[in-house]
């Protein structure tokens, strides 16, 4: 099946009692077992197994063209699992520019369990071999980054991971599975923000993780079980039903954004845009090799200072200011003081996080008037 119509229908049939099309919401913590110890097809509590979760988890091993799926409670929980499959004393390889809910997960928690962390520029393949050690057990990218939208070129570090036997795992967030496939590129992991654009309405919270073997996916299957980070069912139902629109809205998505771009990139007020979809991005030709479309994200620096960057982003009336992204609505926010602002402020300008960058998540209004509130936005 095509991309279109495994988002529609995949992990997902009639229901067989009533005949029902939708998946039900199967609202129950607990099911009844006709002998001990042996329960109906693994039902005997739903942290263990619920029919709206394994829907969903179906559904997005098939959009990923993985071999199994996990759904998580928060795009978060899904990253702690991934780290919950390593030691302590063993070190990860990750990209500089990063959520910064990631890094902070990275640094103020799991180093404090004994794992070390080192950051390298993403959009440079040679940099996480150069990166490596002997107690390297993981690769941690994104792609493109947040909030940056640089690239990541997945053959060359999936190539390295199966090298040296390393895990690798994408954050595909930004991307989705509509337009990149990670583990068609060689990764072992891919994960997700459900709130993003897979639910696609700003109206949940989840994440998931999807492996390319069983073998991993039992072990991820294992963290589920035992450490109980899960989304209840209404989430899950929620999700599939954004699903269902994904490859309709992310073709809104981009055309927007690219609209977006072309106006920021002739505006006189930019200094700077960061869009992989424009040819002079420095990643342009990596992207355009391994995804399908450019996306509906991208940053821009405005030629003002930090506190006239702010006020624009207050003067928007369609770009709502507000973080998350890859809802069908547009949002504005200033990355420095909001969702990066748990990065240190010498790391964020090392990066190249300016004062005045401002990230947008294009939605699928009508492209004209969101150019007009960005104009009339600056303008003020």
């Amino acid at each position: 099946m095509r991309f279109g119509t495994r988002a529609v229908h995949a992990g997902q049939s009639p229901d067989p009692t009533t005949g029902a099309v939708m998946t039900p919401v199967y609202f129950t913590s607990t099911y009844v077992q006709e002998y001990p110890a042996q329960p109906k097809d693994g039902h005997d509590y739903t942290r263990a197994k619920n029919p709206t979760r394994t829907a969903l988890e179906a559904n997005l091993a098939a959009l990923e063209q993985g071999a199994s799926g996990h759904a998580f409670s928060s795009g978060l929980a899904a990253v702690s699992t991934v780290l919950q499959l390593l030691d302590a004393g063993d070190h990860v390889v990750a990209c500089n520019d990063l959520y910064g809910g990631t890094r902070r997960l990275f640094e103020q928690v799991y180093s404090r369990q004994g794992l070390s962390f080192t950051y390298v520029d993403p959009s440079r393949p040679e940099a996480f071999r150069e990166a490596l050690r002997d107690e390297t057990r993981l690769i941690w990218v994104e792609s493109p980054t947040n909030p940056l939208l640089s690239i990541v070129d997945l053959d060359a570090v999936a190539k390295l991971g199966r090298d040296e036997s390393i895990l690798t795992a994408c954050d595909n967030t930004f991307a989705t599975p509509c337009l990149q496939n990670p583990i068609a590129h060689g990764f072992d992991i891919v994960a997700h923000s459900l709130t993003k654009y897979l639910g696609g309405h700003s109206d949940l919270l989840g994440g998931a993780l999807i492996t390319s073997s069983q073998a991993l996916g039992e072990r991820i299957s294992f963290l589920q079980l035992a450490v109980g980070a899960l989304p209840g069912p209404m989430d899950c139902f929620l999700t599939l039903r954004g699903i269902k629109t994904l490859h309709l809205r992310m073709e809104r998505h981009c055309a927007n954004a690219e609209r977006v771009a072309d106006f920021l990139e002739e505006h006189p007020r930019v200094k700077r845009i960061y869009y992989p979809g424009l040819p002079d991005h420095p990643n342009h030709a990596v992207a355009a090799r391994q995804m399908s479309g450019f996306g509906g994200m991208l940053s821009f620096v405005l030629d003002a200072s930090v506190e006239e960057a702010k006020r624009v982003v207050c003067r928007t009336r369609l770009f709502a200011l507000a973080e998350s992204l890859g809802g069908v609505e547009s949002l504005i926010e200033h990355p420095p003081s909001m969702t990066h602002a748990s990065v240190p402020e010498e790391e964020r300008l090392r990066i190249g996080i300016d004062d005045g960058l401002i990230r947008l998540s294009v939605g699928v209004e009508d492209a004209e008037d969101l150019l007009e509130d960005l104009e009339q936005a600056f303008k003020s």
